[in-house]
């Protein structure tokens, strides 16, 4: 850090700082040592020469300070350091004998000449170190002895080893410092990356017309868009975003019974449940809103659970159109049933009278079936715009009930060429409604016939397995794709082959199948190729169902 905060100054300092700054500490040691040598020995004999080479160090800071070196070379400053190296070789040369310590100030100008970051530095630093140990002699005419040409030999080599030492160094720190400058690049650019997705994502966040949520793994709220905290606030999590008091309660799909902290989408979450589409009411003291509830969970590398996104689509609309519309199916078809049961008795009437031409008897009994399949879809229509089968469960035999379906539709498979089959079977008892059921077995024999071809085979199997008993119908005709699977249990829908081949039916045949099964706690599974026919299966429990009510369909 130190390092850092006094590299930071330097690279505020010009040339002519930079000179000084890496003068100064040889200039100040150098008056330093004297002074201390001075106080230490006063007998110090200070001669001529020596007070001269006093006066080249006090040039030489000047010159550091007056020449303008940004005009010159970057480089020239380096004459500045070699002339140190001879100037300290003339003090030690001309001071006393106490003085010879001096020679240790080599150290200053050749750490500055490896400074340069050049091999050519450290070459510098070795001529100026001898030419330090040659000159001063030669020209103060002071003569060579024996320990000056040990000092002319080893010096050198001293020196060299701190010019490729400080080198090695300065080229080490400088290294560390492209790439401590390349990381810190690096981080900013990511930070600025970061705050711009921020940015985006909150933006878009805040544009979509749905409340958007994210938990952490308990259950707190550490990003919520302006959807979600303007409508919703801590209410819908089970645990509050901000210190405020709860604004309005949450309702399950019934819109009486507010939900416990335990059952809010929020607090499933923090469990680890993900779920799609539940619906829940809100209510906020004036009138309720329904919104559709999803919740998809984070989990991290290993897997583990590390929080939640939960998203809020307000479906009050659709939810008030939808009920809006089973009004209306409602209302039509109570009003269609009473006419349509007065048209068929006045047909069977009609149907009674001897003597009839057979052409008005044919046309007679084609008017009665279409009276009758109008009040089938009559019948369809008030059921599933009651939202609810009523079911009775007993004591009964599935097997039976089937069988008894099969042989009822006997007839219309003959009429289209179809062979209709029953796979024996053992008896399957259990405790369930059997008018119902056989209503679900007559749906799925129906759509069966309907879609398969002259020529084609319908078959039925019954069996019990375990606490389950099953019931399946198969076909060999036109198949569904897989996304006509996605929408077979969805109200009026029709696949594409039946309207195509102006096949008759209102889509609601597995709707109410489905409703019929789930009240049973049971459920139907559909199974398809194009082409290759369907399977239709209904599995529910055989035993432990003597608490089934007259429940809703869910």
């Amino acid at each position: 850090m130190l390092f850092e905060q006094l590299y930071g100054y330097y690279r505020t300092l010009g040339p002519r700082g930079r000179a000084v700054l890496f003068q100064l500490p040889l200039s100040t040691t150098m008056l330093l040592v004297t002074v201390l040598t001075k106080v230490l020995h006063p007998q110090l004999d200070v001669s001529g020469p020596f007070l001269l080479s006093l006066g080249a160090h006090v040039l030489l800071l000047g010159a550091c300070a007056l020449v303008p070196w940004g005009r010159l070379p970057e480089r020239a400053v380096l004459v500045i350091p070699a002339l140190d190296c001879i100037v300290v070789g003339f003090s030690r040369e001309a001071a006393d004998q106490y003085l010879t310590v001096l020679g240790f100030l080599l150290v200053f100008p050749v750490v500055w000449l490896a400074a340069d970051r050049r091999r050519s530095g450290v070459l510098f630093a070795v001529v100026a170190t001898i030419l330090s140990a040659v000159l001063p002699p030669a020209i103060l005419g002071t003569g060579f002895d024996g320990p000056d040409f040990i000092r002319i030999v080893l010096l050198p080599v001293i020196v060299g080893a701190i010019a490729l030492t400080s080198y090695a160094i300065v080229n080490a720190l400088s290294l560390q410092r492209q790439q401590l400058k390349a990381q810190s690049c690096e981080v900013r650019d990511l930070l600025v990356a970061s705050e711009d997705r921020e940015r985006l994502l909150s933006s878009v966040m805040d544009t979509v017309g749905v409340g958007v949520c994210a938990l952490d793994a308990q259950g707190q709220a550490v990003l919520a868009n302006h959807q979600f905290s303007s409508h919703f606030g801590g209410t819908v999590t089970g645990r509050q975003l901000s210190d405020e008091p709860p604004s309005f309660l949450v309702y399950g799909p019934d819109r009486k019974h507010a939900l416990p902290p335990e059952r809010r989408p929020g607090f499933r979450a923090a469990q680890g449940e993900s779920f799609t589409d539940e619906l829940i009411w809100a209510d906020d003291g004036t009138s309720q809103r329904a919104y559709s509830a999803t919740c998809r969970l984070i989990r991290d590398s290993r897997g583990e659970h590390r929080g939640a996104v939960l998203a809020f689509t307000d479906v009050t609309a659709l939810v008030e159109a939808l009920s809006a519309k089973d009004q209306f199916v409602s209302s039509v078809s109570h009003e269609l049933r009473t006419p349509l049961t007065s048209i068929m008795g006045y047909m069977d009437l009609a149907l009674d009278e001897e003597g009839l031409d057979p052409n008005i008897e044919m046309y007679l009994t084609v008017a009665k079936r279409n009276a009758q399949r109008l009040l089938h879809l009559v019948g369809d229509l008030l059921t599933i715009a009651a939202d609810a089968v009523p079911i009775n469960p007993r004591h009964a035999d599935l097997s039976e009930v089937v069988s008894q379906r099969v042989e009822a539709a006997q007839p219309r498979a003959k009429a289209g060429g179809i062979t209709l089959n029953l796979t024996p079977g053992e008896a399957a008892t259990g405790h369930f409604d059997p008018d119902r059921l056989g209503q679900a077995v007559d749906n799925l024999i129906s759509n069966a016939i309907k879609y398969t071809p002259q020529g084609g085979t319908v078959t039925v199997k019954v069996d019990a397995t375990g606490h389950e008993l099953r019931c399946e119908v198969t076909d060999t005709g036109v198949g569904m794709t897989e996304e006509e699977l996605d929408q077979a249990f969805t109200r009026f829908f029709r696949a594409a082959k039946a309207h195509s081949s102006t096949i008759p039916g209102a889509g609601l045949g597995l709707a109410i199948t489905k409703s019929i099964m789930e009240n049973h706690r049971g459920h139907v599974v559909l199974s398809s190729n194009p082409g290759q026919g369907t399977t239709a299966a209904l599995t529910l429990p055989a035993a432990d169902i003597g608490a089934l009510t007259m429940a809703p369909a869910s």
